[in-house]
């Protein structure tokens, strides 16, 4: 990590969005990950699509290990001035939950969670059901 690093604005940062010079926005710092593209697991598409804007919470969702965070101080390049930010952009902050009609949410978790349990069941005993009708009709004397 730099020993004092600068303080980056969006036009400065957003300058740097394709696959040959990539720096991303995570957690208010700025990252050069240029040389990474090429080792990133998940391809390099997915780090382009997240510049030019906060990929704080891009980079969450997916769940990185401890080693990556590790990986990415090496690519750290300064600080991002948040107050840069234009109107129209992603700031890394999550979209308000939305909540459903009443508990609503709930009783169609339970559904879900019943009909996981009791369709193979179902598919199951379809299948002996079928295997034993096949094997009856299998057994009978053929009428004369």
């Amino acid at each position: 990590m730099a020993s004092n690093p600068k303080t980056l604005t969006f036009e400065e940062v957003s300058k740097h969005n394709h696959k040959k010079d990539c720096w991303i926005i995570v957690n208010g710092k700025v990252y050069d990950i240029t040389p990474f593209m090429d080792d990133h697991p998940g391809g390099d598409e997915v780090l382009v699509t997240s510049t030019a804007k906060d990929a704080t919470i891009d980079f969450e969702d997916v769940g990185h290990s401890d080693s990556a965070v590790e990986i990415m101080e090496k690519y750290f390049i300064g600080n991002f001035d948040t107050s840069t930010f234009p109107a129209g952009v992603n700031h890394g902050q999550p979209p308000p939950p939305t909540k459903a009609h009443g508990g609503g949410n709930q009783s169609s978790e339970f559904v879900v969670k019943i009909l996981q349990f009791l369709l193979p069941l179902l598919i199951l005993g379809l299948a002996f059901a079928l295997q034993f009708y096949g094997k009856k009709k299998q057994a009978a004397p053929p009428e004369s």
